[in-house]
């Protein structure tokens, strides 16, 4: 299965060379899934010819907000639209589940309740999973289609699901410790409060469910698409039993 990256933004250049941009960090993510991947970097406006150059759609985090005013925004809005009408499946990570909502209808914002940096514990329709955050963006309005599949007390939309179309998450699989550490030194002063930089610190390496949230990517991009039974009426996906299962519970 081809998975087209559109990259919507890059890795800090400093820590770069040792933990690779974003296009990498979700191929290794997802190495050995089956999956063949090609990276557009939209950022700088390099664009697919087409929504049907690749069998599913992963966009990536960027240091942007989705309401800001970048030349790449209204045509990265447009092919998501259009992928969405054509059924192909599109996966969003920060950045990508917040544009993936505002392109659909929901509304994004710098929220007032600050940051979350570091790992941080979602419920995922009843399943405790561990991931790594970075952002003070947020989803505060769903599009019609979504439903919310992962929360916190924090983050009340952290993980969207359009019936068998789109899912998209706030946190970050694809950031192991190591990066949320060079994050931290090199990104956070004078930007992220000292308490929640001490907070992050001080749970860097006590487990994160990465390759839990890479089964559900995995089995989500594999469902099967074009049949009524897979369709989104509303807020509820009709997914077959199998299917939901393998999404809800991503076990590697």
């Amino acid at each position: 299965m081809r998975i087209g990256i559109l990259k919507c933004g890059q890795s800090p250049e400093i820590i770069r060379g040792e933990f690779g941009d974003y296009d990498s960090m979700f191929e290794k993510l997802l190495e050995g899934r089956g999956f063949s991947f090609q990276s557009w970097h939209v950022e700088a406006m390099e664009f697919p010819a087409s929504v049907a150059a690749a069998d599913g759609w992963l966009l990536t985090g960027s240091r942007h907000g989705v309401y800001e005013n970048h030349p790449f925004i209204p045509p990265l809005e447009s092919f998501i639209r259009e992928a969405y009408r054509a059924d192909i499946p599109l996966v969003g990570i920060c950045f990508g589940h917040q544009i993936i909502a505002q392109a659909l209808g929901g509304t994004v914002i710098k929220s007032p309740k600050g940051w979350a940096a570091g790992p941080q514990d979602y419920d995922f329709d009843g399943e405790k999973i561990t991931l790594n955050a970075w952002h003070q963006d947020q989803v505060v309005a769903l599009p019609p289609d979504a439903r919310t599949a992962g929360h916190n007390e924090f983050c009340e939309n952290a993980a969207l699901i359009y019936g068998n179309q789109a899912f998209t998450i706030q946190a970050h699989p694809e950031f192991r410790d190591g990066f949320v550490e060079g994050l931290i030194a090199h990104r956070s002063a004078g930007v992220v409060p000292a308490d929640l930089v001490a907070g992050a610190r001080a749970r860097l390496g006590t487990g994160l469910d990465c390759d839990r949230i890479a089964s559900r990517i995995e089995a989500f991009f594999k469902l099967p698409r074009g049949s009524a039974e897979l369709s989104v009426g509303g807020d509820k996906s009709v997914l077959s039993q199998d299917n939901r299962s393998m999404l809800q519970k991503g076990d590697a």
